[in-house]
């Protein structure tokens, strides 16, 4: 029998050795956060860049004040130590002030939060409906017609991943891409989260974008809309199973005209309307979807 150690090295060499089974290794800011592209993305660098300079003020601060300390009161010959009691005075400045700070960075936090999943989708968002298995992501644009077709979760297996109903002649000529996504510059895209199987999860960091997806939950509330053309990948962030490893699709942000291209190549057309894009969202919740836990 072969051990665990043993299966462990196998799969360890396989990482650095065999090409297409790691994600793609980051070129650009390798030493800080990777370039944002997203419309969110200025809000939430800010929070971190608030965190990030306060604690390194906190650091600085702190580990100065301990080398004071040391040399000013270190032992030294006739000197004699003093006991002290404390000052309630500092005790309730060093509590009240961070809790001020939390209390004020969480309120900001809700705030960014709020606009980002809370605030609505906006008008004329392109719907995209996804759904992850071990160990890969199947994306679905609505086709010819406009609308998807409904769908039943007791249908997803590896035929139908999405659980179309057979009947339903809208999802007849539903467009079904596997691990690569293909949206437009500047234009909101609303994302249809579902999972198969076990919980995975949707992150980009160029797009400060990570949502759970979870099985059983149909997750309808994440959008985003993108700065600038991009040649991104979709990573699964939860450790869902022994091909976590290789679960990750491309995200490709290009101009209107690539992504018409993109639709009519595969028979959809390059634009839908608000009122469509609605009924895309309620045709995915469907009548029987059992998407709840």
């Amino acid at each position: 029998m072969i051990s665990n150690a043993f299966r462990f090295l196998i799969g360890a060499v396989c990482l650095v050795t065999v090409p297409g089974v790691q994600a793609a290794p980051r070129t650009t800011n390798l030493w800080w956060l990777p370039e944002n592209i997203s419309v969110h993305g200025e809000q939430i660098d800010h929070i971190f860049y608030i965190i990030f300079w306060m604690c390194l003020a906190v650091f600085v601060g702190t580990q100065i004040a301990m080398i004071w300390f040391l040399i000013k009161y270190r032992r030294k010959p006739g000197s004699q130590s003093v006991y002290s009691h404390g000052n309630n005075t500092l005790e309730v400045i060093w509590t009240a002030t961070p809790l001020l700070i939390f209390l004020l960075l969480g309120a900001y936090g809700q705030k960014v939060w709020y606009e980002m999943r809370q605030g609505g989708v906006p008008e004329g968002a392109l719907v995209v409906d996804i759904v992850a298995e071990q160990f890969g992501f199947h994306f679905r644009y609505a086709g010819p017609d406009g609308v998807f077709g409904q769908t039943d979760r007791a249908l997803m297996d590896g035929g139908n991943p999405f659980g179309i109903l057979p009947d339903d002649p809208a999802g007849a000529d539903d467009i079904k891409v596997y691990n690569e996504m293909v949206v437009p510059i500047g234009r909101p895209v609303q994302m249809i989260l579902r999972s198969r199987d076990v919980i995975h999860s949707y992150y980009v960091p160029a797009l400060r974008l990570y949502q759970d997806m979870v099985p059983g939950k149909e997750i309808d509330w994440v959008w985003f809309n993108t700065l600038k053309g991009a040649n991104l990948q979709i990573a699964c962030n939860q450790l869902c199973g022994s091909g976590h490893y290789k679960m990750f699709a491309a995200l490709r942000v290009v101009s209107d005209e690539a992504f018409d291209k993109f639709l009519k190549e595969r028979g959809a057309p390059a634009t839908k309307t608000a009122s469509e894009a609605g009924e895309n969202v309620a045709a995915l919740k469907g009548a029987d979807t059992g998407d709840t836990l």
